[in-house]
């Protein structure tokens, strides 16, 4: 069953946490998310391919080269975030979504608009990257 959402609608704290109207809204946000970013691997691809000139100057093709690797990595960087889209998703579908994994809290709004992929509430993303720092000063 689809929910349907106002034209304007945006979650509110003033609404029970998780339901229909915000899941549909955040399922939108993913979905249209995941597709921009597929469009522009497609844009990213089809460029690339036309692209393949031979310069005669070593530094142009230097210079091509040097933006073709970073295009790749980029792209690379953007099939990770599809994967955590997906993620998402599939934690609206079972019913998890936008609670911390961590501590089962609930991560907020706020964060949940900024950041619709978050898995973390901010005290324990805090905790996560502090640990992080610690073990890589080691």
């Amino acid at each position: 069953m689809v929910t349907r959402l106002p034209k304007d609608y945006t979650p509110s704290e003033d609404e029970p946490f998780m339901n229909a109207k915000q899941k549909e809204f955040f399922k939108r946000k993913l979905l249209a998310w995941r597709a921009d970013i597929v469009q522009e691997t497609k844009e990213t691809l089809n460029s690339l391919q036309k692209e393949v000139v031979n310069f005669a100057d070593l530094a142009d093709r230097a210079s091509s080269e040097t933006d073709r690797s970073l295009e790749l990595r980029s792209r690379d960087r953007q099939r990770k975030l599809i994967s955590k889209i997906d993620e998402a998703l599939s934690r609206i579908d079972e019913g998890s979504y936008g609670y911390c994994e961590d501590t089962g809290e609930i991560i907020g709004l706020k964060r949940l608009t900024a950041r619709p992929i978050a898995t973390l509430s901010i005290d324990s993303q805090e905790r996560h990257e502090r640990k992080e720092r610690v073990y890589r000063e080691d």
